[in-house]
């Protein structure tokens, strides 16, 4: 998924006590699942390396990456029946699960085959598809149509395939973080395509601060910070749709797709901030969000003591406001 968040790192100074050495941040970034990713950890000594941190990457991305042809989510989608399940794959579908349900069904990982119909997957398209299209996918589409027994995810049906991108990129930001945590990094943020999980604060003592970007008002296309937050421990992620879209002719459409009615969504929403403990959560819920009216969405995490959001959205009038929760206004400083 496209992100719209970006971290704001200001100088970063350590400070030695008598009996440990000097902390220094160590920085590594790269490119995996067809987008940056960036982690920045404080420590006496190069404790991670960018080959370990490749070396998870590539194989998440072996598993759960529609780009790769012999990924097992290929596999899975080319299977008659279904496929025996990797440790990570099997993890985020069961995450999937649970999220599908607390959602009623906003939230969807067998949406993959109306996401390639109108474009967003990884064969080109050279127009939309018209309703009888839609109407003869549909059937394919819902997670009531899969099954995971153990760690064999079953397909009742040949023709459902699945889609994580809406979920992987945060799972992938909470394995990089188990990591650093196992080798004692303490002080951390890591980030895939704008996913982020961080642990702080810093050694001097500063906070970590994170921007919230969103679109300017009359300037759909352009950009700019509207907030910014900090917390010690958690994770944050966006979903929005003014940055990623097609169009053909007049018609411009979201990439995140309506697993109900097979067409990209068309509400108020422009952008969900989630603010869970893990990424994997934040991730899967924002997009979730995203599929909701406005009312709806803030009674739903108003709901669950464990997440926060901050809302961008279109008023009737075609004014861009924004809203966020209680919570997640707590998370506010002042930028000065």
């Amino acid at each position: 998924m496209q992100a719209i968040l970006k971290y704001l790192v200001f100088a970063l100074f350590c400070i030695a006590a008598i009996d440990h050495p000097p902390l220094r941040e160590v920085k590594i970034k790269g490119y995996a699942q067809g987008t940056s990713y960036a982690v920045s950890y404080f420590a006496s000594d190069s404790l991670v390396t960018k080959g370990q941190i490749d070396s998870i990457l590539d194989v998440i991305d072996l598993s759960m990456s529609l780009y790769k042809n012999n990924s097992s989510i290929h596999q899975f989608n080319q299977s008659e029946k279904g496929l025996m399940l990797d440790e990570h794959f099997a993890a985020v579908v069961q995450r999937a699960f649970e999220i599908n349900k607390d959602t009623q069904g906003r939230f969807d990982i067998t949406v993959a085959p109306l996401v390639q119909l109108w474009g967003f997957g990884p064969q080109k398209i050279g127009s939309f598809p018209d309703r009888a299209t839609i109407e003869q996918v549909l059937p394919c589409v819902g997670m009531d149509k899969i099954e995971l027994k153990g760690s064999f995810l079953h397909k009742n049906k040949p023709c459902v395939t699945i889609d994580l991108n809406g979920i992987a990129q945060g799972y992938t930001v909470d394995v990089i973080a188990g990591f650093l945590l196992q080798k004692g990094i303490k002080v951390f943020i890591a980030e895939v395509g704008g996913e982020l999980r961080i642990s702080g604060p810093k050694p001097d003592g500063t906070q970590i601060r994170i921007g919230i970007e969103g679109p300017v008002d009359g300037q759909p296309e352009a950009s700019s910070i509207k907030h910014i937050i900090s917390f010690k421990e958690g994770a944050v992620t966006t979903s929005g749709n003014y940055q990623k879209y097609l169009k053909f002719g007049n018609q411009k459409v979201s990439h995140l797709i309506d697993p109900k009615t097979g067409y990209p969504l068309a509400n108020e929403m422009i952008s969900v901030t989630v603010f869970a403990k893990d990424a994997t959560t934040a991730d899967g819920y924002d997009n979730a969000l995203m599929a909701m009216d406005l009312t709806t969405a803030l009674l739903f995490v108003a709901a669950r003591k464990d997440l926060e959001a901050y809302f961008i959205y279109k008023r009737a009038d075609g004014k861009i406001a924004d809203t966020l929760t209680t919570g997640f206004k707590k998370l506010l400083i002042d930028p000065k």
